[in-house]
């Protein structure tokens, strides 16, 4: 039987509610930042709110927003809290695909995936950008008596140390990968404990070993194919959704300057300046989302991590010695700008971006 929506009252992207919420995250987003505790309770009012199902089709259980809707409320939830944010979108990237499989195993764990009362993470980055220069995958796959044997490791899994599932990709011998989905417990899964980052360490993002993992055959979700997570359905590029966080913190950043306003006026311009080039972004976002071409996803991304880095800076400089202080929002604005310059950043946005700082830039 498929599994219906809710019939309850679910945070829609036009109600206060979405605002509220963004605002319960934003209360405690220092917190997070400055304790590196994984945001438990963030998460739960995410999952309270309903936002697990905003990505999965209703009948699958979800309530199947546009990309339009998921975007504008990642807008608001990143100008709260980054880490809850990326978070949301590393455990909505997994339930989709679990969502999208017609796997036993993936059945059997959605709904408690969709209320947010177990999550699901993804351990994929390998198959795409990371480690891709090893001679070797570093996370194998073999065959034997018919059973998938994974071997080896994935370098970074957001929440290792908390999440209930990982959606894991491996390569076979002869270049065809597959995708499944295994709990954190299950024997020979292990992981190392998360390292201490720049920005976002509450997100526990740490690696995840497999030594010798027998992956049921009902666990498997997609492949064995060449360039499984090209065929695999249910899944969303980060393209989007990574420079709609980008442009969240943004907003975030230049609304501490327009505060200082009020005091200075020698910072309206810069601040007008900052927040119209912001709601272009906005707009340009929206508007690919829509299926419009505003520009290209590549050439929003540059944009976003351009507008991330400056607005965040300006906003440093807007509050003085203050900003310097460990703790204040402001250092942790910079902070949290620095993760979109090593976060899913293809090579040609990575190239524009050098060029800008670099002084190149037309």
């Amino acid at each position: 039987m498929p599994l219906t929506a809710p019939k309850g009252h679910i945070v829609r992207p036009d109600q206060p509610e979405l605002v509220e919420l963004a605002e319960a995250l934003s209360a405690t987003s220092a917190a997070v930042d400055q304790s590196g505790a994984w945001p438990a309770e963030q998460l739960r009012r995410c999952g309270q709110a309903g936002v697990f199902r905003w990505f999965v089709p209703q009948e699958k259980g979800g309530i199947g927003w546009s990309e339009a809707d998921i975007l504008t409320g990642y807008l608001h939830l990143s100008a709260a809290c980054l880490t809850t944010s990326f978070i949301l979108t590393q455990a909505t990237g997994a339930l989709r695909r679990i969502a999208a499989s017609q796997a036993k195993g993936a059945h059997e764990i959605l709904e408690d995936l969709l209320t947010g009362s177990r999550l699901a993470s993804l351990g994929i980055s390998h198959l795409t950008t990371s480690h891709r220069h090893f001679d070797k995958p570093i996370l194998r796959a073999e065959v034997n008596e018919g059973k998938f044997l994974l071997d080896g490791f994935s370098p970074w899994v957001t929440g290792s140390s908390q999440i209930d599932f990982v959606v894991i990709g491996a390569e076979l011998e002869d270049g065809r990968q597959i995708l499944g989905v295994l709990p954190m417990d299950h024997p020979g899964v292990s992981f190392a404990p998360p390292g201490s980052l720049m920005a976002l360490t509450g997100s526990q993002t740490g690696a995840v070993q497999f030594d010798r993992v027998a992956l049921p055959e009902d666990a498997v979700l997609a492949g064995p194919e060449r360039e499984v997570l090209a065929g695999a359905t249910g899944a969303s590029t980060g393209g989007l959704q990574t420079s709609a966080l980008a442009i969240g913190l943004a907003d975030r950043a230049v609304r501490m300057i327009e505060e200082q306003c009020i005091k200075r006026e020698e910072l309206e311009e810069p601040a007008q300046s900052l927040r119209t080039e912001q709601i272009a972004a906005k707009k340009n976002l929206l508007t690919l989302a829509a299926g419009g071409q505003a520009c290209s996803p590549g050439e929003l991304r540059g944009q976003a991590n351009s507008l991330a880095l400056r607005a965040s800076q300006a906003a440093l400089a807007a509050v003085k010695g203050a900003g310097f202080v460990r703790g204040h929002p402001a250092g942790q604005l910079c902070r949290e700008a620095l993760f979109f310059l090593v976060w899913s950043c293809p090579q040609p946005v990575m190239a524009a971006n050098l060029c800008e700082l670099a002084g190149l830039a037309e």
